[in-house]
């Protein structure tokens, strides 16, 4: 596309000017630079300096006004990488200044990604700030995979928590809450996940996906079963960033896997609920 297919309607016309000293949270998505929304564009088109997540795609840093200045704080969990607090601190600085301070992340902010952290670190420090949703990955990764996390067929809840620290969940609680799960940061921990969730009653046999490097060109998706999900994950090789569903949605992939429809193939399957 041209940039001009991303210009928007001059201040004017109702978008929200960025005022100095200001701390605007934009969620840009899971991970395809489209499904940035328009209040986010036009963040990006006045801020002053952007704090980058390390999972935000490049081409949406590229959006930016000319002249503005962008700050690589992304957190990796295996990595050297800066702390919540230095974070905080660094948007608290640039706000004083009198900057147009636009923090930029992954996904949604207030979707595990530290946003309410942040927002009320701001708050506490006296700095004006707005928040600009975003696609969690949760929703947007899954419905790129062709995986849809609520169907009236399939279940009227889903259940979304993180598998950064499983030893904290009540997995008795999770594993009856929904018919669906979808697990944010689980790949270090699947294996005693899993072990939580079939002691907890699930079945071995449920369904399961695995979607790594959701909404890019480098998407791969692992459909596989509760009980082997662990191993079969490590056989494939895949790696976070990555999202877990965990449920009979799954099994929803084999009729509205889209992707397949523009790589020319046929869907696998149109009844895969077996429901006539």
């Amino acid at each position: 596309m041209t940039d001009s297919a991303f210009s928007l309607p001059p201040l004017s016309a109702g978008w929200p000017e960025f005022p100095p000293g200001w701390v605007w949270l934009m969620g840009a998505g899971p991970g395809d630079p489209g499904l940035v929304t328009l209040h986010g564009l036009n963040a990006l088109h006045q801020a002053d300096v952007i704090i980058k997540d390390a999972l935000v795609a490049p081409e949406i840093a590229g959006w930016a006004r000319p002249g503005a200045e962008i700050i690589e704080m992304g957190k990796r969990g295996w990595a050297r990488s800066p702390t919540q607090a230095d974070i905080s601190a660094r948007l608290i600085e640039l706000a004083r200044a009198g900057r147009r301070v636009l923090r930029l992340k992954g996904g949604d902010p207030f979707v595990f990604g530290r946003g309410g952290e942040e927002a009320m670190t701001l708050a506490r420090a006296g700095v004006p700030f707005r928040i600009l949703p975003g696609v969690s990955a949760g929703i947007g990764g899954l419905a790129y995979a062709g995986i849809p996390v609520t169907h009236r067929d399939v279940g009227d809840a889903v259940t979304l928590v993180t598998g950064h620290h499983p030893e904290n969940l009540d997995w008795q609680a999770i594993a009856r809450g929904s018919p669906d799960i979808v697990i944010y940061m689980g790949m270090r921990n699947l294996g005693v996940i899993r072990d939580a969730l079939i002691a907890a009653g699930r079945a071995p046999d449920d369904p399961v996906a695995v979607v790594a490097n959701a909404a890019t060109p480098a998407q791969e998706v692992l459909e596989t079963r509760l009980e082997c999900c662990a191993e079969d994950v490590a056989a494939a090789g895949l790696a976070a960033p990555a999202i877990i569903c965990i449920g009979r949605a799954v099994l929803l992939r084999q009729a509205l896997d889209w992707q397949r429809l523009l790589r020319g193939e046929k869907l696998r399957n149109l009844d895969p609920l077996g429901t006539g």
